[in-house]
């Protein structure tokens, strides 16, 4: 069988060497390729795969198409390879701001091996993405029409006739893109070829990412973006007040009652005590797993110095939906640079607590998040690599990352442990401990872990739910986010509800006379990454089309780890809010 295929060529000539050099993530997207008039425009062929799933994506040389004798790869950033992304010269020659008309690529005999390769593809509805001037394009491998019952009809074209247009100002490129409209998908059997044209735009280069932005292959879901955080914003207020209120009153109505009887205390220190005033003696008891606990603790300050960080850079502008894998590579460098914040806090906690065995604090801190991480990448790279995945990293940057967390990571890590072990003040009780433990009652159900973290877990799963829906459409999806100003705001208000669901939390565990708070605090807000894996599975049952061993594993072995750095940073977040209620509800009081 002999098929003429079009496809069409264009990109930018700046190479971007493999590195993870901060300096480099961060240089500003709006530098501008100049062209002249019949300048060569060149494109690279990226990758394919089928729609419905994202993160399965396969080299677009790996279809039977036009390509050159020797192929040659573009250099990529880490980000860019992180993203699935090997792109290639093509055999398109686009001169800048000329027209071409119905020229051909190449004739090209197929097997019909290659023949059933395409009708796979088409059938699996796979799209291919180009990348001109650092623009992505998008289009159709071909068309597929099922139609009638009896006789059933199943109609299978190659798109071999690509509509390319590109926009420009000046000596910029402004936007790019690929149509069929106007021309008839043709049986595999017949063939067609490419029309190239430009037209001027009115949009200057810096505001071309505008474009992009209002033109999308993908459907767009995120008008009602704002009124849905308006709403949720509104009940996160309401929420905030009524538990902030409610508490206040009733700490004040505390105070002044064991206030009051402290003045007319009789011999037995504890007579006439009940709540949470009779456990001072053994509420500042240190708890179980102290190790694992500071680890828990130092990781979940990483990530969200580390979270706030990739924010606030989006925010200034550094990441571009032009710049393939920026925020990829961001996040990776940020995470090895911020290791040393988990150190810090985790060994200087430690050593407050009186823990003696800080080498393998550092270590425990060091793999809390890195070895489910490994784990985790084995299975989903060793399933990409048995079907032959462009997500499947190359040993090259298998070993830049391994080196980025040996040689920089964990060295951080453990200085960071040892500024915090040297720095580390006294633990500051406001009251003494009993060596003897106090007898805890028996608690009614309202008050067991499950249900706190039933409560505690639900109040800012609620709060995010809304964006949450943006996120993994982001993520798992074809939608480019922007609205980082909300986001920040979504994530201030995450971090305050579940800061105040556990001081609320712990004050009902405390009035009930047990002082078990360490562990209990860190549970409540973070079981939110549970609620957060379950509303994963929800997603991708009933919000998405995914499917298949390839998209699946990557789909969940991800949200596992999503749901766990969740749980780290809003169970650090409810710790440290509860340790600094207790301390401070048990210094107002008149102790002995």
């Amino acid at each position: 069988m002999q098929v003429a295929v079009g496809n069409v060529s264009a990109g930018r000539q700046k190479m971007v060497c493999l590195n993870w050099v901060l300096f480099l993530l961060v240089l500003p997207s709006s530098w501008a390729v100049s062209y002249k008039h019949g300048d060569n425009v060149t494109l690279y062929v990226n990758k394919v795969g089928p729609y419905h799933n994202p993160q399965e994506t396969y080299h677009y040389y790996t279809l039977p198409v036009c390509r050159p004798d020797e192929v040659h790869h573009k250099s990529l950033s880490l980000g860019e390879v992180l993203d699935g992304d090997r792109m290639a010269q093509s055999l398109y020659h686009i001169g800048f701001r000329e027209n071409v008309e119905k020229k051909t690529l190449c004739q090209l005999t197929l097997s019909e091996k290659q023949v059933d390769q395409l009708r796979e593809a088409i059938e699996e509805l796979y799209y291919f993405e180009f990348v001109v001037d650092e623009i992505p394009i998008w289009g159709f491998v071909g068309y597929m029409e099922e139609s009638g019952f009896l006789p059933h009809s199943h109609k299978v074209g190659l798109w071999t006739h690509l509509d390319f247009n590109i926009e420009y100002n000046g000596d910029s490129v402004i936007f790019a893109n690929v149509s069929v409209k106007d021309v008839k998908p043709m049986p595999l059997e017949e063939g067609g070829g490419l029309v190239a044209g430009g037209v001027g735009s009115p949009l200057p280069y810096a505001r071309r990412g505008e474009r992009l932005r209002d033109h999308s292959f993908f459907p767009k879901t995120l008008e009602i973006h704002w009124l849905s955080i308006i709403n949720s914003l509104v009940l996160v207020v309401l929420l905030l007040g009524f538990v902030i209120i409610i508490l206040m009153r009733v700490l004040k109505n505390d105070f002044a009652r064991y206030n009051v009887e402290e003045e007319g205390r009789c011999d037995d220190p504890d007579q006439g005590d009940n709540g949470w005033k009779i456990i001072h003696t053994d509420v500042f008891r240190f708890p179980p797993y102290k190790s694992l606990l500071c680890a828990v603790l130092g990781v979940g300050a990483q990530f969200l110095t580390l979270a706030t960080a990739i924010i606030v850079m989006a925010l200034l502008g550094m990441f571009n939906v032009h710049r393939h894998g920026a925020i990829n590579s961001a996040a990776i460098v940020l995470y090895a640079l911020t290791s040393c914040v988990s150190g810090y806090v985790s060994c200087g906690f430690y050593t407050q607590i009186h823990g003696e065995r800080w080498v393998w604090n550092i270590i425990l801190t060091s793999s809390l998040f890195s070895a489910p991480l490994f784990l985790t990448w084995s299975v989903v790279n060793s399933v990409h690599w048995w079907s032959g995945s462009t997500q499947a990293l190359p040993a090259s940057t298998v070993l830049l990352l391994l080196g980025a967390w040996i040689l920089v990571g964990f060295p951080l890590t453990v200085i960071g442990g040892i500024v915090g072990k040297n720095r580390a003040g006294s633990f500051q009780a406001p009251c003494r401990t009993r060596n003897i433990a106090r007898q805890i009652p028996t608690q009614p159900w309202y008050k067991h872990a499950t249900v706190h973290m039933a409560i505690g877990g639900f109040l800012p799963f609620s709060a995010i739910s809304v964006e949450l829906y943006y996120i993994f459409a982001t993520v798992w999806g074809r939608e480019h986010y922007t609205l980082y100003g909300i986001l920040l705001c979504v994530f201030a208000i995450l971090l305050s509800v579940g800061a105040c669901i556990s001081v609320a939390l712990t004050y009902f565990l405390l009035s009930g006379e047990d002082y078990r708070w360490w562990w209990r605090s860190v549970l409540s807000a973070g079981s939110t990454g549970l609620f957060i894996f379950v509303y994963s599975v929800f997603y991708y049952r009933n919000r998405s089309s995914m499917s298949g061993l390839v998209q699946s594993a990557e789909f969940f072995g991800y949200s596992l780890l999503t749901a766990l750095v969740f749980s780290l940073m809003l169970g650090t977040v409810s710790f440290w809010a509860s340790l600094t209620f207790i301390r401070y509800i048990y210094r107002s009081l008149k102790m002995d």
